[in-house]
């Protein structure tokens, strides 16, 4: 495959390029997170939270609050669990997990919190039964107090998220965006939690499904995808080429040490002719997830600034990669200040003069999102190579 047809499948394997529907609703969004196999969370609300961006860039403006009933008011098709980070995902995903929840508790019972805990973890088991779902700030213990910082977590809250790493407990759903808990009898479908799932048998099926949303990938690629580690890998690799589910190629330009990399093309993936579209990537968007695939199907390097002091930032706090059809061209530090009622660009940037013959459209989509944010303007502040043609544009 050449370098351009590896760009265009992987981003057709992730819904974008798609025409975008007149009206968003259930359909097209169960739709889309079937696809995607995940939506990120991610507490960071300076522009938009993560999980509502994927959905955006791929099918323009929509209602989130019909996104939010299909996620946080369970029972439903959807639960969180840990496939990548935290994540939302469809709720017959929860048993290929299992292992990974065996893993965290074999791991976490030496750990010296869990040992003094022993009490407090069944004291919690016991309070779900009786009372489940509730938010940590609802149960009522002495324990119940904050750790450190405003960011600490009370022992009541480790108690709780121990219990959900070892699949003891599911989400409820959110309320302010704070999980709700629950005993995961309480909230999934009998016919989930009777599902065992050997550990080779999950990463079979977890490395298909990646590949299915990777379209075109590596070992590497298609593992990140959720996170999978260790000699499985390879083998269920190994066994799904020899199915047919993964055809390999040999992608023009991945190279690693001077040999080519070896890279398989899911059997249902198609290579479109064009990729026509222009869409703002969320951070935590699953076609820049794994910095090294980014930079091999677009030469972008990109890193997350957040956690970097601000003196040592190049490109901002709250970057988005600027998708203009098939390239990476630029990024674009975003603040929503709701108060102001403006969509501020704190910065925005061209890659090598990329950026620059694609300004207006890059405007009309910053205008969009505007709107989508309920927002009445945008601003560009006088940062980055791009900014001064995007303030002509916006003009």
């Amino acid at each position: 495959m050449s370098a351009a047809q590896a760009r265009r499948t992987a981003l057709a394997a992730q819904g974008i390029g798609r025409p975008r529907p007149a009206t968003v609703g259930s359909r097209q969004l169960n739709s889309l997170i079937d696809r995607l196999g995940v939506l990120q969370i991610d507490s960071v609300n300076v522009f938009e939270r993560s999980h509502y961006l994927p959905v955006f860039a791929r099918l323009g403006a929509y209602d989130r609050s019909l996104l939010d009933r299909l996620l946080l008011a369970p029972p439903g098709r959807y639960v969180e669990y840990l496939p990548h980070v935290a994540c939302f995902l469809p709720v017959d995903a929860w048993p290929l997990f299992r292992w990974r929840m065996a893993a965290y508790r074999e791991k976490h019972a030496s750990a010296p919190w869990v040992q003094a805990n022993g009490e407090m973890l069944d004291w919690l088991r016991a309070e779900l039964a009786e009372r489940g779902p509730l938010a940590a700030r609802e149960i009522e213990h002495d324990a119940n107090v904050r750790r450190g910082p405003w960011w600490g977590w009370s022992d009541i809250k480790e108690g709780l998220e121990h219990l959900f790493w070892w699949g003891e407990v599911a989400t409820a759903g959110r309320t302010r965006f704070e999980r709700r808990y629950a005993l995961a009898e309480q909230v999934l479908p009998r016919e989930v939690l009777d599902v065992h799932i050997a550990k080779e048998h999950a990463f079979r099926e977890l490395l298909a499904r990646a590949a299915a949303a990777h379209g075109v990938g590596t070992a590497r690629d298609f593992a990140d995808y959720y996170r999978l580690r260790g000699p499985g890998v390879g083998v269920a690799l190994r066994e799904l080429e020899d199915d047919g589910v993964l055809v390999p190629v040999q992608v023009d330009g991945w190279h690693q040490g001077g040999r080519p990399l070896q890279a398989w093309r899911h059997r249902d993936a198609g290579t479109p002719r064009r990729i026509e579209t222009t869409a703002l990537l969320s951070p935590f968007d699953p076609v820049v997830w794994e910095r090294s695939r980014t930079e091999r199907l677009f030469g972008f390097h990109y890193r997350i600034e957040i956690y970097t002091p601000a003196p040592k930032r190049v490109f901002g706090y709250y970057v988005l990669p600027v998708l203009v059809d098939d390239q990476l061209v630029g990024r674009v530090d975003l603040k929503s200040d709701r108060r102001a009622g403006i969509l501020r660009v704190q910065a925005a940037w061209s890659e090598d003069g990329r950026a620059e013959p694609h300004a207006e459209r890059i405007a009309a989509q910053l205008r969009d999102a505007a709107m989508w944010q309920g927002l009445d303007a945008v601003s560009v502040e006088p940062r980055g190579t791009l900014a001064p043609r995007l303030t002509l544009a916006l003009s």
